[in-house]
Formats: C-alpha cells, sequence, structure tokens
C-alpha cells in the first residue's frame, strides 16, 4: 500500500490520509469543497462541488491516475434539495458515469454542503 499526498487538496483534518493506493486502485478520502490554497469556502453548493470536484481530481493525479478511471464515487450532502445542482456540476467531471451512491447526511464536517470520496483504476 502506498499513501496518497498532495498540497492540491486540503490536508487531512483528522488521523487519515487523502488517499491509498492498493491492487491497482487509489481509494480517496472524502473530499470537501475547501480551497486547498487558503482553507477557505464559500457557503454555496455550486462552489462547494466544483472545489470537491477539483480535491478528487488532484489526489487522483497525485497518484497517478485520472477522473475518467473512476469506477464509483460516494457523495455526501448535507441538504438533498441540493441534489439537482450537486449534479450538474458533478456531470462536468465525472464524464465516464462512475458507479454512485449519494445520500444526505444530517451534519459533514466544518459544516460543509456536500462531500465526495472516490475509487479508481490506476491504468
Amino acid at each position: 500500500m502506498k499513501v496518497i499526498s498532495t498540497k492540491k487538496a486540503p490536508g487531512a483534518i483528522g488521523p487519515y490520509s487523502q488517499g491509498y493506493i492498493a491492487n491497482g486502485f487509489v481509494y480517496t478520502s472524502g473530499q470537501l469543497g475547501i480551497d486547498p490554497e487558503t482553507g477557505k469556502h464559500e457557503d454555496c453548493v455550486i462552489w462547494q462541488t466544483e472545489k470537491a470536484c477539483q480535491n478528487v481530481k488532484a489526489i487522483l493525479e497525485a497518484a497517478g491516475t485520472t477522473l475518467d478511471n473512476v469506477v464509483k464515487t460516494t457523495c455526501f450532502l448535507a441538504d438533498m434539495n441540493d441534489f439537482a445542482v450537486f449534479n450538474e456540476v458533478y456531470a462536468k467531471y465525472f464524464t465516464s458515469k462512475p458507479a454512485r451512491s449519494c445520500v444526505a447526511v444530517k451534519t459533514l464536517p466544518k459544516n460543509m454542503l456536500c462531500e465526495i470520496e472516490a475509487i479508481a483504476i490506476i491504468k
């Protein structure tokens, strides 16, 4: 196994890694919509979804793969009323349409509006 770490995505806010490579796959931790350079965010689901997707992309690239090689994502929303707008942004990044689960949760870390984790093949 190999730990993945990049400054192009926010650092872990707890005892975990940004991602791991194991058996030809990369597993990312859930990525919030936080700007990795400033540590800041906007209270807007569109903005946060863009950043979360970009953060997943950065971790995948650090592992040597791309969004096109994602086979599964799990998405968490603080409010399922954001589902349609979340999907619009998500669809721009995950064009290969990986398998996905999307659930509403009571609360996300830092009271964020969305979080995305991914599993991808390393080619």
